[in-house]
């Protein structure tokens, strides 16, 4: 009876340990996704171009094939890795994480760029559209397009997520990041489902709707879709140069460079003081936001000729998240 009652404490124990490990891995899942917010914006935002123009039939499907090859990249190519650069090489994790803001600064930059200077339009016809006469062809390259952009956000934001986690067990931190991955992946592809959709539904609203109501809802949504398309690109470019410029800040005071990182709390710290007490705590966090997008931005605006102009051609000038 003694050892059959040692042998349940010990399975308590077990049990306790467990349950202590899971609420490690959803507090580390939870910090890891919310540090990826600004780069789950821009892929949300980046991605339904990739459907325009094809029929209605084909929108999920390509979606469905976008959304595999981003789960591919991030479980089977940049998990392992990841785990390894954890195991052998951490102190690279900053450097990647300023070569990813950087990434984000300049692409971020760009979009603001092609809005106030005038530039020629080299990505298709009048309308954007490629001129390729086999649809399934025209499917295929869109979808490679895709998931090589994905590849990218997705290095950036299991980067992010890896310099997160302070377990320094490796099943814990492969299994939040591949909750990270697969949680980002599932809000990413189905919040673009929903957006490349819902012109459709507004559509079918129109048409069924028994209700005067139901069918003004669904004239709304179709005659909105455009704005909040307008509106996802607008806040997705802001939130490029917002996280991107936060990362670097922090990367390099991670390395050793503290003076940006300090420069930057300090004029917080004052503009916090400067207004009353319940309003602190926000200023605060808006008045560091802006400043790193500032410094998002004019970090982008610097890189934008050296990629466009040097790095590009390197490569054969094909930009294929544009």
């Amino acid at each position: 009876m003694s050892g059959l009652l040692a042998l349940l404490d010990d399975v308590a124990g077990i049990a306790k340990i467990a349950a202590a490990s899971v609420d490690d891995i959803s507090a580390h899942a939870a910090k890891a996704g919310s540090k990826a917010v600004g780069v789950v914006i821009d892929d949300a935002a980046v991605t339904p171009k990739y459907v325009h123009g094809f029929e209605a039939s084909r929108e999920l499907p390509i979606i469905w094939k976008i959304a595999r090859g981003s789960i591919f990249n991030k479980l089977i190519i940049l998990l392992p890795a990841a785990l390894l650069m954890a195991a052998f090489a951490p102190w690279l994790v900053p450097y990647l994480l300023v070569l990813g803001g950087s990434y984000l600064c300049f692409e971020g930059a760009e979009k603001v760029a092609q809005v106030v200077l005038p530039h020629d339009d080299h990505s298709g016809g009048p309308d954007g559209s490629h001129d390729i006469g086999d649809p399934a062809h025209l499917e295929e390259t869109k979808v490679k397009g895709a998931i090589k952009t994905d590849f990218i956000l997705s290095a950036e934001i299991m980067t992010l997520a890896l310099s997160t986690i302070e377990a320094p067990e490796v099943w814990i931190q492969a299994v939040v990041l591949a909750l990270v991955a697969i949680g980002i992946t599932a809000l990413v592809y189905g919040a673009v489902a929903l957006i490349v959709k819902m012109d459709d539904v507004g559509l079918w609203l129109t048409q069924v709707g028994k209700l005067s109501v139901t069918r003004a809802v669904g004239r709304g949504i179709v005659k909105g879709m455009p704005y909040v398309m307008k509106l996802l690109s607008i806040v997705g470019t802001a939130a490029m140069l917002w996280v991107g410029g936060s990362i670097i800040i922090h990367s390099l005071a991670q390395i050793g460079w503290h003076a940006p990182e300090e420069f930057i709390h300090h004029y917080a710290v004052i503009a916090e003081h400067a207004v009353s007490e319940q309003w602190q705590g926000a200023v605060l966090w808006l008045a560091t936001a802006a400043m790193d997008f500032v410094v998002g931005l004019a970090w982008g605006l610097v890189l934008v000729p050296i990629v466009t102009k040097l790095v590009m051609p390197l490569f054969g000038g094909a930009k294929e998240a544009h």
